[in-house]
């Protein structure tokens, strides 16, 4: 009987999990639900176990009801879902087998070895190592990603090109190369005789100056064109070089002849990217075109746990990386080099971690992160930007062309500004601070269901901040 009990319990659950995945999406259900176990059912009730706290809360808050109302369909006798932390549960997904190495950087990527039709003496010369710690596991996902990461899963399973380029862009340390590494990392588990180059813009460009220079053209040309996935890191930066840009135009045009996958970023869109040839932002913008937005509190703070969860032997307090996740809002890899401060500090000399270490340790990292933007300067922007008046932002006016930008404008105050609630309403126009805590959840919610109203908060801040 028991074994019967646990059959259907799985039965269930992968029925639940199925349903989930088709509506949540590939990006949010593998951060968030699939590791994710159904440990017991107790009556009416089903426990689930989460392998953090972390992970336990954010699906209470975000998912629990989806899931109860989704295993009701399922099974009508159940009325209620709980999850704990069960670190040592069995899940009933079975992950792919992650990446080999255990160094910190694995060597580069190896040419076929079936024969020398496929094999190239100088791959390893041109492609720059792919780094084990970047794969889709543990990219953590959110809105301001899960795009770009879909994308980029896409195009890792895919047995041809689903868009060609993928072009990827974000300000700096958001998760392009990340994504690209992970990209090679799981073509290179399925098929390990796909040639893949992986470079930066100035390694191309250097390695065809180079080319010129020693007469070795038609061997670049042969290598670069004959590959199954050529990567392409800040493209930006061949901006103003002719004959770079040259050469990288026929390169580009002969692997999408041949079907290969081409996968670019940069710090801006291809119609931004003002120092490169029109053609040539005319064929990075052929395929599909995906950008990152700037980190949210709650992403940072899943980055931080993720990261914190694998360290070992070591426990960052909550209070400590909800601080950093606060206070540290440039960019993922500044982010991440401070837990580290702190904890290797910890770790050598002996000291707790706490908040007072931390800020002692991050002095200089706080202080460039200080938030110096005024609530005048953000009402300015945001008056710019939706075409009104500066009276608008103090103004009694409650039609949504008005009243929904200046709680935009609200939003921002809160998150960029030091003010307290009842300074930045007597900013607006004399308003209550509880009108204030609407219009910033508001902004909330529907930047979680409106694309436009993302786009422009992240604008704003991006101009703000810039």
């Amino acid at each position: 009987m028991l074994v019967t009990a646990v059959n259907e319990l799985e039965q269930q659950w992968r029925a639940v999990r199925d349903a989930l995945r088709d509506e949540v999406g590939d990006a949010a259900y593998s951060t968030w639900l699939e590791p994710l176990v159904a440990a017991e059912v107790d009556g009416d009730r089903v426990v689930i176990g989460a392998p953090t706290p972390f992970l336990r809360d954010w699906v209470m808050q975000h998912y629990a009801d989806r899931i109860r109302s989704v295993w009701q369909h399922v099974n009508p006798q159940v009325r209620r879902v709980a999850l704990d932390v069960r670190k040592h549960a069995v899940a009933p997904v079975v992950r792919p087998p992650a990446p080999p190495p255990n160094a910190s950087v694995a060597p580069a990527i190896r040419p076929a070895s079936d024969g020398a039709a496929r094999s190239h003496p100088l791959i390893e010369d041109y492609s720059a190592p792919i780094d084990p710690r970047f794969t889709f596991d543990n990219f953590v996902v959110a809105k301001s990603n899960d795009f770009a990461f879909a994308a980029a899963k896409r195009v890792s399973s895919a047995d041809r090109p689903p868009f060609n380029p993928l072009f990827l862009y974000s300000g700096v340390g958001l998760g392009k190369t990340h994504l690209m590494h992970a990209i090679a990392w799981e073509i290179r588990r399925q098929d390990p005789d796909r040639r893949i180059v992986y470079l930066s813009a100035e390694k191309f460009m250097y390695q065809f100056v180079r080319a010129l220079t020693t007469n070795s053209t038609l061997s670049f040309k042969d290598l670069f064109r004959s590959v199954d996935l050529l990567m392409v890191d800040d493209v930006q930066f061949i901006g103003g070089k002719n004959n770079t840009q040259e050469e990288f135009f026929h390169t580009f045009n002969e692997l999408i002849e041949r079907g290969s996958q081409i996968v670019i970023s940069a710090d801006r869109s291809p119609s931004d990217l003002e120092d490169l040839e029109e053609r040539v932002r005319s064929r990075l913008s052929w395929g599909l075109v995906a950008d990152i937005h700037p980190t949210t509190y709650e992403l940072r703070l899943g980055i931080l746990h993720s990261k914190a969860a694998r360290m070992p032997n070591v426990v960052v307090p909550d209070e400590l990386l909800q601080f950093l996740a606060e206070r540290i809002t440039s960019n993922v890899r500044e982010l991440e080099g401070a837990l580290n401060r702190v904890v290797h500090q910890s770790t050598l000399l002996g000291r707790p971690l706490t908040l007072d270490v931390a800020q002692d340790v991050l002095r200089d990292v706080l202080r460039a992160n200080e938030k110096r933007i005024t609530i005048e300067e953000i009402q300015k922007a945001v008056v710019a930007h939706y075409n009104l008046k500066p009276a608008d932002m103090q103004s009694k006016r409650r039609s949504r062309v008005v009243a929904r930008p200046r709680q935009v404008a609200m939003y921002l105050a809160k998150q960029l500004t030091p003010r307290s609630l009842p300074e930045i309403g007597r900013r607006f126009g004399g308003r209550d601070h509880t009108t204030v805590m609407h219009a910033v959840r508001k902004i909330e919610e529907l930047m979680g269901e409106d694309d436009s109203i993302l786009r422009d908060v992240d604008a704003l801040r991006r101009r703000l901040q810039g």
